[in-house]
């Protein structure tokens, strides 16, 4: 039906010269009204999964503890227990956190079935204390950590630093084998798990 409106306009040019600006400006609508139609509506969509500060993606920044943590494979039973206990968002934000940070070795050293027990879901509040008692909200570093000094963990437990033979030791058992910077804080890799009172 356009066309047909269009040739008619073009063979009756002269009746119609007049009337041309109010014809191409009413053209011009139904084409627009015509596109505007077809076009394809943008429809909104929510995001409906949430996600924490662990679901950030950021491949700018250094990793932070947790990330340095479950890339070392040294950790892996360390980083378990953090998942199942509910730690990984908490330990990812911006800090500074100081993690003594059991190796696998370390674990080890529990008795039989400990860390299989501390990993069921009706043991998430006793194994969220334990890793909690290896967490300072702060920076600690190694070099100002004095003998005898103590520190209030998160789950409210203090630990006791000391110094022998060139080496820093929490509790008078776990032994600081390194330390790693990270961008949330610093992690002592030790070799004991610490067992709040």
């Amino acid at each position: 039906m356009q066309t047909l409106f269009l040739c008619y306009i073009i063979k009756n040019e002269k009746l119609m010269r007049p009337y041309l600006s109010v014809i191409a400006f009413a053209v011009l609508a139904i084409f627009m009204g015509c596109e505007s139609n077809t076009a394809p509506q943008p429809t909104a969509t929510a995001d409906t999964q949430t996600v924490g500060q662990s679901g950030v993606k950021d491949d700018v920044s250094s990793p932070n503890v947790v990330q340095v943590a479950a890339g070392s494979a040294d950790h892996t039973t360390l980083v378990t227990a953090v998942k199942a206990a509910g730690l990984v968002d908490a330990l990812s934000n911006a800090g500074p956190f100081t993690v003594f940070a059991p190796t696998n070795a370390a674990f080890d050293k529990l008795p039989t079935g400990t860390v299989e027990g501390l990993l069921q879901p009706d043991q998430k509040d006793a194994l969220k204390n334990i890793l909690e008692y290896h967490t300072y909200v702060g920076s600690l570093k190694i070099e100002y950590m004095q003998d005898g000094q103590s520190f209030e963990q998160v789950n409210g437990g203090k630990i006791t630093i000391s110094k022998k033979d060139g080496k820093t030791m929490v509790n008078g058992r776990a032994t600081v084998l390194a330390t790693i910077p990270t961008s949330n804080g610093i992690i002592h890799v030790i070799d004991e798990v610490l067992l709040p009172e």
